[in-house]
């Protein structure tokens, strides 16, 4: 492996573990509405955003997005959807459910799948086929044991899959991307807090000195990630990203297991037996397609 394969591997791994640890970040700030912790991430990296561009002097790119009224929908859309799955992620651990988050992010690329082939008319390999296949039985031997959708890993999924999709069209980079992203939607995260701070729930009611940190902390635990899989991805080919994916929902599984000692009843167990044997397929598909290259 060359020196650039292996820091662009480090920077996606480095990327995955950021993510699959934000479980503990995100729960620090429990006793604040979850709502309001979103509005609270989508300004701050909105703001770190801002720096890093300002720093690199790419404000004229920024100017560039405002002329194109079709990139600039895109954008809005995209923030949208990123809120929804940011929003019910962090509901989602900080109401006890961080399973259901790491059954999210393994059910996220079935997602993607279906979007690729019914949209995109895009063709699947036998083994995709299979993993698509073991994750969809799972999901169904859940629903038909519990007779309940699982709603918050299905909403954090799908909202993160059809992101991707709607980013498909656009012809920006991700910190560029990001920042539009953000940008768009702050008018209606500031509005939310100056609702909650008129109405006493703001999150300055639960949290006081240092620990209000939390706050701008929330955007840059939000952006360094991104960054490096923006820098890393571009250095490794793309089933090697597809490959080590998985290291943040699986991070997340363990997290709830034994940090935040989450109750693992066989039902759970056996369904996610079942993706985990799929995701053993695309692994094994990824491999082959590495002893080609």
């Amino acid at each position: 492996m060359n020196d650039r394969k292996k820091r662009g591997t480090a920077n996606v791994v480095l990327c995955y573990v950021c993510w699959g640890m934000l479980t503990v970040f995100w729960n620090l700030l429990r006793e604040v509405n979850s709502v309001y912790i979103l509005a609270q991430r989508v300004i701050w990296s909105m703001i770190f955003m801002a720096v890093f561009l300002m720093v690199r002097r790419r404000f004229a790119e920024v100017k560039a997005v405002f002329r194109d009224k079709r990139t600039l929908g895109i954008c809005l859309v995209s923030g949208v959807l990123v809120c929804i799955n940011w929003g019910v992620y962090i509901y989602a651990i900080n109401s006890g459910h961080v399973l259901d988050a790491s059954l999210g992010y393994f059910l996220e690329p079935i997602f993607v799948t279906a979007i690729g082939v019914f949209l995109f008319k895009e063709k699947m390999k036998t083994l995709e086929k299979l993993t698509a296949l073991f994750s969809v039985v799972g999901v169904v031997y859940l629903i038909a044991v519990y007779r309940v959708v699982p709603v918050m890993a299905v909403l954090i999924g799908l909202s993160f899959a059809v992101y991707g999709a709607v980013k498909k069209s656009l012809k920006l980079d991700a910190e560029l991307s990001l920042f539009m992203e953000t940008l768009l939607v702050t008018p209606f995260a500031l509005l939310f807090c100056v609702f909650c701070e008129v109405n006493g729930t703001s999150g300055l009611q639960v949290l006081q000195g240092p620990w209000l940190l939390l706050f701008p902390a929330a955007g840059v635990v939000t952006s360094i990630p991104l960054l490096l899989f923006n820098r890393g991805v571009r250095q490794i080919p793309y089933y090697l990203t597809g490959i080590l994916m998985y290291v943040n929902p699986t991070l997340q599984f363990l997290m709830g297991l034994f940090y935040f000692h989450e109750p693992l009843e066989m039902h759970r167990l056996i369904a996610f037996g079942f993706i985990w044997v799929g995701v053993l397929f695309t692994i094994w598909q990824n491999l082959k397609e590495m002893k080609k290259m």
